[in-house]
């Protein structure tokens, strides 16, 4: 069975974007620079050839990453941000789930099947374990991270350090509980301009 992964871009002082995210500036003012080492490079994916990686090294953990998907975990604020990724998420046909209150009016068509989920993360997560089957599933977006992780529903933590101190914005590991959560770190990979960490949450009864 797959594992449930919470993987994102984060600057040294734990922010995962800038101030004031929107849909013109997803990642927030200033934020964009936790996604030059996805965008500023020469080693294209083999996914998207959208992401052009610092360095061959990011772009074998970035393509790690889109084989083992079988399934994404979003927000609805997240998908609003980047208008539902026009129909199509990157990781082309990946099914994407969405945590929301309210079920959308409207939808874009495109590669990507979306289904909205209302009845909170846990019924969230356990869809989209059925639909990836072996594989992973992907979660992102600072709220519904935070919420797996409050939940213990998280199997590995991925962290794509970026050496820059942001100062303000969203923080990563905000609202998780009072609760210690003991991680074990199973991978760390030293790139151009990025550290690419990896740690397997413990769970209580181990």
């Amino acid at each position: 069975m797959g594992k449930v992964v919470v993987d994102m871009s984060m600057s040294v002082d734990g922010f995962i974007a800038g101030p004031n995210d929107n849909s013109e500036q997803p990642l927030g003012v200033g934020g964009s620079i936790l996604h030059n080492w996805l965008f500023d490079g020469p080693a294209v994916s083999k996914h998207n050839d959208f992401f052009q990686l610092s360095n061959k090294e990011s772009r074998d953990v970035f393509d790690e990453s889109f084989d083992n998907e079988g399934a994404i975990v979003v927000g609805r604020r997240t998908y609003d941000i980047v208008d539902g990724w026009g129909g199509s998420h990157p990781n082309h046909g990946t099914p994407v789930f969405v945590l929301t209150h309210h079920i959308p009016a409207q939808v874009h068509k495109g590669s990507t099947p979306f289904t909205f989920v209302t009845e909170g993360i846990e019924s969230a997560i356990q869809q989209a374990k059925a639909a990836a089957g072996d594989k992973n599933v992907g979660v992102a977006g600072a709220s519904t991270a935070q919420q797996c992780i409050k939940a213990g529903l998280v199997d590995e933590i991925h962290i794509q350090l970026v050496p820059v101190l942001l100062g303000s914005g969203t923080r990563y590991f905000d609202h998780i509980g009072m609760k210690q959560i003991q991680l074990e770190k199973t991978r760390v990979i030293d790139s151009q301009g990025v550290t690419h960490l990896t740690f397997r949450v413990i769970k209580e009864t181990e």
